[in-house]
């Protein structure tokens, strides 16, 4: 049997076997380039690393549940002059996370809220943060039903847990039954302890009248707001933009 032979079962073993997608061109490279057994190694290893780290940032993505490739590099900031470039770039150096505040994005529909979330999401993701991508009705529909089968501290994790939450749309209808309290826990959970995203096309002093008892709404605005940036958006919809006028 071959070294070769010997090598693959060991690999496997070690939970290296990545190594072998490069090592025949790294061999051919180390010869070709008369490289010294140090640099040979260092190059066959880094590129195991980076396989790994695509893999991870993958894996990330995937459980982040993103509507989409939605990111800074695909988002048309020309579109909207009136966009604040410069701070949305700022949000995506993610140090709001370090800091664990809030980031509130509101305006109407169509003016880019959703996509710019899901950017900072994707930015988040790429440093190595555990982030989650949900539409308001949606994480409120799952913790209505996790009530009813007894599932609910388990939601509420689901909810809470990650490094970055991006709740979307919020204020689309009215928060019905057990709802309020519901978003009130998320708000309380998550509280300087990680950063949550949401986006609205509502006006912020809207959000207290969806919680239906000002104390709630109080106590849950409170805690959103303490550390927050805010940022209005404004401008056409880019789903549906207006004629140019001749």
């Amino acid at each position: 049997m071959s070294a070769h032979d010997q090598l693959i079962p060991l690999l496997k073993r070690m939970r290296l076997s990545g190594l072998l997608q490069t090592a025949d061109l790294r061999i051919e490279q180390a010869v070709e380039d008369r490289l010294d057994h140090w640099e040979f190694l260092f190059r066959l290893f880094n590129d195991e690393a980076e396989r790994r780290d695509a893999g991870l940032l993958h894996r990330r993505i995937k459980h982040a549940a993103f509507e989409g490739e939605k990111t800074l590099e695909t988002f048309d900031f020309a579109f909207n002059p009136q966009i604040p470039k410069a701070t949305i770039i700022d949000l995506a150096t993610c140090r709001f996370m370090d800091r664990r505040e809030n980031v509130l994005l509101i305006g109407p529909s169509g003016v880019g809220k959703s996509h710019i979330a899901q950017a900072l999401g994707h930015r988040a993701c790429r440093i190595g943060k555990k982030v989650l991508y949900t539409s308001a009705n949606q994480m409120l529909t799952q913790l209505r039903a996790a009530r009813a089968d007894a599932t609910l501290e388990k939601q509420l994790h689901r909810f809470t847990a990650p490094d970055l939450l991006i709740i979307d749309d919020l204020g689309l209808r009215p928060l019905a039954y057990e709802e309020p309290l519901d978003l009130y826990e998320i708000i309380r959970r998550r509280y300087e302890k990680a950063s949550t995203i949401l986006t609205s096309n509502r006006d912020i002093t809207e959000w207290y009248a969806l919680f239906g008892d000002s104390l709630l709404a109080s106590a849950a605005m409170d805690r959103l707001l303490h550390h927050a940036n805010t940022i209005t958006l404004t401008g056409d919809s880019y789903r549906n933009p207006k004629k140019k006028k001749k």
